[in-house]
């Protein structure tokens, strides 16, 4: 999906010259798609104690406090730059939660439990996919297959399943895919099919039950 129309062109023309009416605009048109990219993307152990709403709202006011940052970052999309300032966001969050977890001498991380920063997102793919493709039959199943898929996503080389979470579950398009991660859309493109290739591969040799 696309926002990219006149309209939205000439807001990131005046986010460029620094107007925060257009900030406003910009984030309230985005603000679906930054939050699926906060419920996606927040670790699972943290899912009960980070509020989405809360995090979108310190985003909004880093974006603003950081406004002319986008003037001269080259940076053409407001939504990539936004969904960078949320993402920076949430990994701040991320670590505040996780110090204080490591200070509190009365509980013991399970060695199961994997806090992640954002970027991170087997676990939080691998979840979701069993739950698209997972059969009633298969509940029983569940926990295992969750691990084991989220193992088999882990062999994937990194930036293909990055792509692949950016493109399936963020729903981002190729040129936004190609500018979030720093590489030309041909290359976006190329690798955003290998890596559906292989995720074909795994949920065949993992998830007998699994239909992608």
């Amino acid at each position: 999906m696309s926002y990219t129309c006149p309209a939205t062109d000439e807001l990131s023309r005046r986010l460029s010259r620094g107007d925060r009416h257009a900030l406003a605009d910009l984030f309230t048109l985005y603000r679906d798609r930054l939050e699926q990219m906060l419920h996606f993307r927040v670790p699972a152990q943290l899912a009960g104690r980070l509020d989405i709403d809360d995090l979108l709202q310190e985003s909004y006011l880093a974006a603003a406090k950081r406004i002319a940052a986008f003037e001269h970052s080259g940076e053409h999309s407001p939504l990539v730059w936004l969904r960078l300032i949320t993402l920076q966001t949430l990994t701040d969050q991320c670590r505040r939660h996780l110090a204080a977890q490591r200070r509190d001498a009365g509980r013991e991380l399970s060695i199961h439990a994997r806090m992640t920063i954002p970027g991170a997102t087997s676990a939080s793919m691998a979840s979701l996919l069993i739950g698209q493709w997972t059969s009633p039959s298969g509940v029983v199943m569940r926990a295992e297959a969750i691990q084991q898929l989220e193992d088999a996503i882990d062999s994937m080389e990194p930036i293909d399943r990055e792509i692949l979470a950016l493109r399936h579950f963020e729903m981002l398009n190729n040129k936004e895919t190609a500018a979030v991660l720093g590489i030309t859309t041909d290359a976006a493109s190329i690798r955003y099919v290998r890596a559906i290739r292989r995720l074909k591969e795994i949920c065949t040799d993992e998830c007998p039950e699994s239909k992608p």
